[in-house]
């Protein structure tokens, strides 16, 4: 999906809490919709961040009419710019549909491709993660990472098949793991809990957010505002624990915000998510 079929989740949420502000970053820009939303909303500048090069392209040239107002960086979002303060931050965690609907990407347990889930170049793949790491360590990622009960039972099956060939494709895992789970008629296919926990395994989500965060909420300005939008429990948790923990922040969302009902029916993908906010306190204490 190209960036003008790109639909950011919970627009109207993230521009509530962010708009009509100085400089904030977007540290996964993806497509950059937020992005362009923010910056359509009076946002005076915007730095994106992204350690896809594709999406940095995309982004680029959408943006490319706001001029000097956006800014793309290719880095992971725990290596933050060097700024003095900025007056926002926003995350927007997990895949994004750019990656997904590109089946050369190996994201999609539904298209064909090269079995590779990396978000950024450099990094060992799903493919080498699948055909090289112990069965012990393959069930505790399936286990950890996708919540997947039956993870010992997957991670048997990619060992028994990697024996006779390598695992190379993403329809060839897909298989493996339907053949150890079996399908349940209209349900969730069987691999997505195995593909979820593969994907965070490769790119390291968890350690980038949890790197990342202490660092954002240090540059953030007093009164700026930090917005995190996940899709998944763990993440979730990890800002949850962060947000409540930060003495230099006040959390604004009592409560997760989710989709509207015709958002989630809208846009399938934004169902999962929760956006949790806060903000700088107005004054810091000097040591």
């Amino acid at each position: 999906m190209d960036g003008a079929g790109h639909e950011p989740v919970m627009v109207a949420e993230v521009t509530g809490f962010l708009q009509d502000r100085g400089t904030v970053l977007d540290l996964t820009v993806g497509a950059g919709g937020h992005a362009e939303a923010l910056l359509d909303a009076g946002v005076e500048r915007v730095v994106g961040l992204d350690r896809d090069p594709l999406a940095i392209e995309e982004a680029s040239g959408r943006l490319a009419r706001f001029g000097a107002r956006f800014v793309a960086v290719l880095a992971r979002f725990s290596e933050l710019p060097v700024e003095n303060r900025v007056d926002g931050i926003l995350y927007d965690l997990g895949v994004s549909s750019m990656q997904l609907d590109r089946p050369e990407r190996g994201f999609s347990y539904r298209q064909p491709g090269p079995l590779d889930m990396r978000m950024g170049p450099g990094e060992p793949s799903a493919m080498d993660l699948v055909n090289s790491a112990s069965e012990e360590e393959l069930a505790r990622i399936v286990f950890e990472y996708g919540q997947e009960r039956r993870s010992r039972r997957v991670a048997a099956a990619i060992v028994r098949a990697r024996a006779r060939r390598p695992i190379e494709t993403t329809d060839e895992l897909a298989r493996v793991v339907a053949g150890a789970l079996g399908a349940r008629r209209g349900g969730p296919h069987p691999a997505r809990r195995t593909f979820q926990a593969l994907r965070i395994a490769v790119n390291r989500e968890l350690e980038e957010l949890a790197a990342s965060l202490p660092r954002a909420a240090g540059i953030l300005a007093p009164g700026g505002r930090l917005v995190v939008i996940s899709y998944h429990s763990l993440e979730d948790r990890i800002t949850k624990r962060f947000l409540l923990a930060e003495p230099t922040l006040e959390v604004l969302t009592k409560k997760p915000l989710t989709p509207s009902k015709s958002e989630s029916a809208r846009n399938p993908r934004s169902r999962s998510a929760k956006l949790r906010a806060a903000q700088k306190h107005p004054t810091e204490e000097v040591a």
